[in-house]
């Protein structure tokens, strides 16, 4: 077997335009000077309690143009956002922002975590991620005006913006 017959077969799968499209969304600039230092994962709560979710790995993964494998994990929508790791970078390599991006771009390819699907179906129901007439004999207790069930105006955002459809849910 030929050298270029191997680097086919290693390269097979990878996207070499998700680096560049991460660096070319706004706050994923930096990405390009990360130099797996692994900062990011020495700093990160998340990685803390699950090992599992290794921040420095889902750059790498990037970098390499791993994107359906980053897209279909689950670490990427673990991040907290918390932004530790970004203040600890010493590349300011902005990794929270970048998992950002990347939630966001795998979801403009249909990739969407469970969970972010389940929030958008109580979104739908509610109006809010919970039901509000439970709390309202504890509002009314304490003088506070009652929550309203009014999810008119979340599902109209939700439409125009596209995240009804991105999360599979049908209009009712």
């Amino acid at each position: 077997m030929n050298d270029d017959a191997e680097m086919d077969i290693l390269t097979a799968g990878l996207d070499e335009g998700f680096a560049r499209a991460v660096a070319e969304t706004r706050g994923g600039e930096a990405i390009r000077k990360c130099y797996i230092c692994g900062t990011c994962s020495a700093s990160c709560p998340v990685c803390g309690v699950d090992p599992s979710f290794d921040p420095r790995r889902v750059i790498r993964m990037i970098l390499l143009g791993m994107k359906r494998e980053v897209f279909e994990s689950e670490f990427m929508w673990l991040c907290a956002g918390c932004g530790i790791c970004t203040d600890r970078c010493p590349q300011g390599v902005c990794v929270s922002e970048i998992m950002v991006i990347v939630r966001n771009l795998a979801a403009r390819e249909g990739f969407m975590h469970r969970s972010y699907r389940l929030q958008v179906g109580e979104l739908l129901k509610y109006g809010r991620l919970y039901e509000a007439s439970p709390y309202n004999k504890k509002r009314a207790k304490t003088n506070l005006p009652p929550l309203k069930d009014d999810f008119g105006p979340v599902v109209k955002i939700m439409e125009k913006t596209g995240l009804r459809t991105l999360a599979g849910e049908e209009k009712k």
